[in-house]
């Protein structure tokens, strides 16, 4: 109950960071395209691939950050997690920066490597292009920080604060961009700008909560260690390659579209991508909260929450994307128009956006499973997804389907690329997997050993208070029946009994719905309770230390369950309570 809880919050929070993202650039173009006009548009389609590259470089910190903290804090290290967080920040900042630099030093050459065309006073869109980069790399350290913050955001439990920033980044980059039309009319310059600054206001906001006291994370510049920014660098490098093959597509359509269509077809594409990279985003945090979970999940060998995880992931992930491709076929033409008013381009950009949808649901199960398997630590296949799905197998599409239906077959490549990405998958795991037929066990790929023998494991989860005796007394009879010695069972009930009926008293006060996951776990001669609830944080360990010379009765029950196991931890990440006992 708690992982499906869970992953409604993580979903909302991480859906509305990606979508964040998209919604600014989606404002961008709406504003490109209805105040300043057509060559415009086309410089911003032009000069969109490298803030791709921003991004991809940011979604690899995030990438790297996600899978080495779900590692230690699944292991309890803080001072590991502490160094992951202040070797990112300092990441962010050193990419941020080499770029800017970049693009004011080689601008002509840039341009001209987008496909923006030779430097002539015939081709105005050039000039554009380039001052729209310009604009945009001015605070690109402002868009890369807030994007390498957003996972330690969701981790620390920050979600309401996360959705409050992002949303007034949304409507700053709305306030930014009109100032920018009506009162600076610094063109197009000035739109690539309001978009990046507008990211200053989400950092502000997180920075006052994550260098707070007592937080998961804090910011030391001694813990930045080169060994864990390569470390950063290569557990996020699918990722990487993710986005840079995101921003690679775009380049060869946009010359397929001038080939075959001209500069209208590539403005018309420019709303595509903003659309589709709007539903796309969807998908996006849907993958995060895949790369998080299994991340965590795998560090504590719990196979069941892996599984139950992806299940749900998977689930919600089909729901959301009828909904989606049904809202977009149904009002594919006013969302269109919303962004130009050339008809030729309108027309295009119609039937181009329609084929699109054809694309989401197998794009949806592709990336979950690749995000997935990142997590479990199979980067080098998590490579190979990414390079085919957003790539190789789409690239292939659009030039051989071009080749029949020219335009039309450019927009075919989507669907078809996803649907070929699939099947590939499909043959891989049928070669790998342990097990026969394709089930979620099979696309999991775990090894047989994996984890623990579920007849090892008992596994509750309780909403009421009466329910924490009757569990105690369960658990008691588990252990019993796997032969363990009354004193270690009568243990084990008390912990349950004491911590659960704490949990209930303390936690359960403020008339929201909790919930309590107890799992107990007998491997050979080690016996391991496990107490996770989603109340508000309080840690037992601590607070024995800070009491231990109050009153003996205040708070026996904590105190007895303490002295009887040898080895206690406790910590809180993603807003969850997680007490480990080792008897």
């Amino acid at each position: 109950m708690i992982i499906k809880k869970l992953i409604r919050q993580m979903l909302l929070a991480q859906i509305l960071s990606a979508m964040t993202v998209t919604i600014c650039m989606l404002i961008n173009s709406v504003m490109i395209g209805r105040f300043l006009g057509i060559n415009n548009m086309s410089a911003y389609g032009y000069g969109a691939p490298l803030l791709l590259v921003f991004t991809a470089l940011s979604n690899m910190i995030c990438a790297g950050s996600q899978v080495l903290c779900g590692r230690t804090l699944g292991i309890g290290d803080k001072t590991g997690t502490d160094s992951c967080f202040s070797t990112a920040i300092m990441l962010a900042l050193l990419f941020s920066f080499t770029g800017t630099a970049i693009v004011f030093i080689f601008p002509d050459q840039i341009c001209i490597l987008l496909g923006a065309g030779p430097k002539s006073t015939d081709n105005p869109v050039f000039e554009l292009t380039k001052d729209y980069l310009q604009g945009f790399s001015i605070g690109a350290s402002a868009f890369m920080v807030q994007q390498t913050l957003v996972p330690y955001m969701q981790m620390a439990g920050g979600r309401k604060r996360l959705v409050v920033a992002l949303g007034l980044t949304t409507v700053c980059n709305i306030i930014f961009n009109l100032l920018n039309v009506f009162v600076f009319k610094m063109g197009i310059f000035g739109m690539g700008l309001a978009y990046a600054l507008s990211y200053c206001i989400a950092i502000i906001i997180f920075v006052d909560y994550l260098f707070r006291k007592n937080k998961l994370f804090y910011f030391k510049i001694s813990l930045v260690k080169i060994q864990i920014c390569f470390q950063l660098i290569k557990e996020g490098t699918p990722i990487l390659a993710n986005q840079i093959c995101l921003a690679l597509l775009p380049l060869l359509c946009n010359r397929l579209l001038t080939v075959y269509g001209g500069t209208v077809s590539v403005a018309a594409y420019s709303v595509i991508s903003s659309v589709g990279n709007l539903c796309y985003s969807l998908s996006v945090g849907i993958n995060g909260v895949s790369l998080s979970l299994s991340s965590m999940f795998f560090a504590d060998k719990d196979k069941k929450s892996l599984k139950e995880s992806m299940r749900i992931i998977f689930l919600y992930s089909l729901i959301i994307y009828i909904v989606v491709d049904l809202i977009t076929l149904t009002i594919t033409k006013p969302i269109v128009i919303l962004f130009i008013n050339d008809i030729s381009a309108m027309d295009i950009a119609i039937t181009g956006l329609r084929l699109l949808t054809l694309s989401f649901i197998p794009c949806v199960f592709n990336s979950a499973i690749k995000n997935y398997y990142q997590g479990i630590g199979h980067n080098k296949l998590t490579m190979i997804i990414c390079i085919m799905q957003n790539f190789v197998t789409k690239g292939l599409c659009a030039v051989i389907l071009s080749q029949f239906w020219g335009i039309t077959g450019i927009w075919l490549c989507f669907a078809a690329g996803e649907i070929v990405t699939s099947l590939l998958l499909c043959i891989y795991v049928s070669i790998k997997s342990i097990k026969p037929g394709f089930s979620l066990d099979s696309f999991l790929l775990l090894n047989f050993d994996f984890g623990i023998n579920e007849n090892n494991c008992y596994d509750r989860s309780i909403t009421k208070a009466e329910e924490v005796v009757k569990t105690s007394e369960s658990a008691l009879d588990f252990c019993f029946d796997r032969g363990i010695d009354k004193k270690t069972g009568m243990y084990i009930a008390l912990a349950i009994e004491e911590i659960g009926n704490n949990i209930f008293a303390y936690g359960f006060t403020d008339n929201r719905t909790h919930n309590i996951d107890i799992r107990l776990v007998i491997k050979e001669e080690i016996t391991f309770l496990r107490i996770r609830d989603n109340c508000q944080s309080f840690d037992p360990v601590k607070y024995v230390e800070l009491h231990q010379n109050d009153d003996p009765v205040s708070h026996i029950g904590i105190r007895m369950v303490m002295k009887i196991v040898k080895e206690a931890r406790y910590e809180n990440s993603f807003g969850l309570n997680k007490l480990s006992l080792l008897l």
